[in-house]
């Protein structure tokens, strides 16, 4: 298996080239920045030439912190400098069409934390601005990138188990939302702010379902006024299915975060080691059972990095070989719209109690 799993490995590799590397602006200085992007950077010997957030004293805090040179004042010191080829833009989502547009109108490549909007039609106007300006721009959906679910998407496309039937996300938390107390107001809560992520990587797998249907819930004394609580299935014209269950009000004490791909010759199954005790979290797992390879059973795949801050090397990385190469985006814009069609299908189902066509 050893010999077998190279190829994976290989295609689930965070180094970035040194020929590919280009320096780095960073718009916004929350816990995202300061906890994930900052640190991978840092692995990757990354120049972060300078940080701005409306909260001045914050992006100086996080800049003495990490070593970042400049502070912007505003955000137009940020787009005049010419050392800023890549901008990282690093804030919530309905803050973000407005700077992105900007940012792509001054030439800039853009790494837009996801889900980069929160309508389509804003989403639209993103990759719009994105083509006009003849620009790379990636949205930072990391989970493509997390090792495990990396490695299992490299396997079903080797055909390790055959065609796929079946994608499953089951997650059972206690989270810690008062971490976000930008995000305790929002009436779209859980799937815009945590199961895009697994939504995001269905579409990843599958592609895009005919039908999806969605139900929702929230608990009395939670601290968010949104939903917290998602069961979202999909269905395709070919009898493929798939499943989102997201509970994160779980006083259980065992909290669970699993994934599985099933098909018609073999199955693999992993989990997501960061949401067992976020934000510290633990090591990854995945396991393949294939009839096309010879695993004798469950067999480990050796899963190195985590989720949080490896991941972040992966999609910054992705748009620095973009740039350079030219090669496909993991998580383009363009992609991302469908994304956002996906989420909004999703609520549109949960506000009517209905399935909803795409």
């Amino acid at each position: 298996m050893i010999d077998l799993f190279k190829e994976v490995s290989e295609y689930c590799a965070f180094d970035i080239d040194p020929a590919h590397k280009v320096p780095v602006a960073i718009i916004g200085a929350g816990g995202i920045v300061d906890g994930a992007h900052l640190p991978a950077y840092k692995i990757e010997g990354l120049q972060v030439i300078g940080i701005y957030d409306v909260d001045s004293a914050k992006a100086k805090d996080v800049a003495a912190r990490h070593g970042i040179p400049k502070v912007y004042a505003t955000l137009q010191e940020l787009l005049d400098d010419p050392q800023s080829i890549i901008v990282d833009i690093a804030v919530p989502a309905a803050l973000q069409p407005d700077i992105f547009i900007q940012v792509a109108a001054a030439k800039k490549h853009i790494l837009a934390q996801k889900p980069m909007a929160t309508t389509v039609a804003d989403g639209l106007m993103m990759a719009k601005a994105v083509a006009d300006n003849g620009i790379i721009a990636a949205v930072n959906h990391q989970l493509r990138f997390e090792e495990g679910v990396a490695a299992a998407h490299k396997m079903v496309e080797l055909g390790w188990i055959g065609n796929v039937t079946n994608v499953t996300f089951e997650v059972n938390l206690i989270t810690p939302w008062e971490m976000w107390p930008w995000a305790k107001d929002l009436e779209r809560l859980e799937i815009m702010l945590h199961s895009i992520h697994y939504h995001d990587v269905v579409r990843w797998f599958l592609g895009e379902p005919i039908k999806v249907f969605c139900v929702a819930g929230r608990t009395q004394g939670q601290y968010p006024i949104g939903e917290t609580r998602t069961i979202s299935s999909y269905s395709y014209d070919n009898g493929i299915t798939a499943l989102v269950h997201a509970n994160h009000i779980n006083r259980g004490g065992d909290n669970r975060a699993e994934f599985r791909i099933d098909g018609d010759k073999g199955s693999i199954r992993g989990t997501l080691g960061l949401l067992y005790d976020y934000p510290t979290g633990r090591v990854d797992t995945l396991e393949v059972n294939s009839q096309v390879v010879p695993t004798d059973g469950w067999t480990p795949y050796p899963v190195t990095t985590r989720w949080f801050p490896d991941a972040f090397r992966g999609t910054i990385g992705s748009v620095m070989r973009a740039i350079a190469t030219g090669a496909p985006l993991r998580s383009s814009v363009a992609d991302t719209v469908g994304t956002l069609r996906l989420v909004e299908a999703l609520y549109q189902s949960m506000d009517s109690g209905e399935s909803v066509d795409l």
